[in-house]
């Protein structure tokens, strides 16, 4: 899953990018306002986390223009604005969810987490197929023999995606897309080497190639 960070206080923004990329996000960090605006317009985020409080352009206005540009990027508003009229004002502009500065990071993982399922329609607590589920915390598979397989970061993130869009057909330039930042090095040609990967330790049978088109997880409709 790849998401964009805006945050423009350096110590705060660095912290909070290396914690998610720990989870096993790719994730982008923009740190003015102009700059946010136009990256989340260009890139396929799955998800943003927006400071409001921003040089050159506020969150909110950010956020309202995103929305009228009909981009529907779930939006978790970080500030430190946490009064009551603040946070009807994020929700009215469009965000999913809001949280206030002073917080922990295990809250705003868990929020993460739970945006990102909701707005793919999975409101399962973990997720998991007919054989294994996908522990987040771990970054492992456990099967259902009690057998764990652990995964490396951009095979967790590659998985993790497959299993939040189940039986869909998704190209390698989406999955690159999805699964790597702005500035890595995003040859789609290496999305098959870690698909090979992740079915030599799950098996094959759970990723499907659609020729020409891409491949799927589980079953296409």
């Amino acid at each position: 899953m790849r998401l964009l960070l805006v945050e423009d206080d350096p110590i705060l923004g660095k912290q909070l990018q290396t914690s998610l990329q720990r989870a096993g996000y790719a994730t982008d960090l923009a740190t003015d306002g102009i700059e946010a605006e136009i990256q989340g317009k260009l890139e396929p985020y799955d998800l943003a986390i927006l400071d409001l409080g921003l040089p050159k352009r506020n969150g909110l206005e950010i956020l309202a223009h995103w929305r009228s540009a009909q981009i529907n990027t779930p939006v978790i508003i970080l500030t430190a604005r946490g009064g009551w009229q603040d946070k009807v004002a994020g929700f009215n502009s469009g965000a999913d969810d809001y949280v206030s500065k002073p917080f922990q990071i295990e809250e705003l993982l868990a929020r993460v987490g739970a945006v990102l399922k909701r707005s793919m329609l999975n409101r399962a607590s973990e997720l998991q197929s007919t054989q294994f589920k996908l522990n987040e915390h771990t970054q492992s598979i456990i099967f259902d023999d009690g057998n764990q397989q652990q995964l490396t970061n951009v095979e967790f993130r590659l998985l993790r995606y497959f299993m939040l869009h189940p039986g869909h057909i998704l190209s390698k330039s989406v999955l690159t897309e999805h699964v790597y930042e702005y500035d890595e090095d995003k040859d789609s040609n290496v999305i098959e080497v870690y698909i090979n990967r992740l079915r030599q330790k799950i098996g094959s049978q759970h990723i499907q190639t659609r020729r020409g088109q891409g491949y799927v997880f589980g079953v296409a409709p």
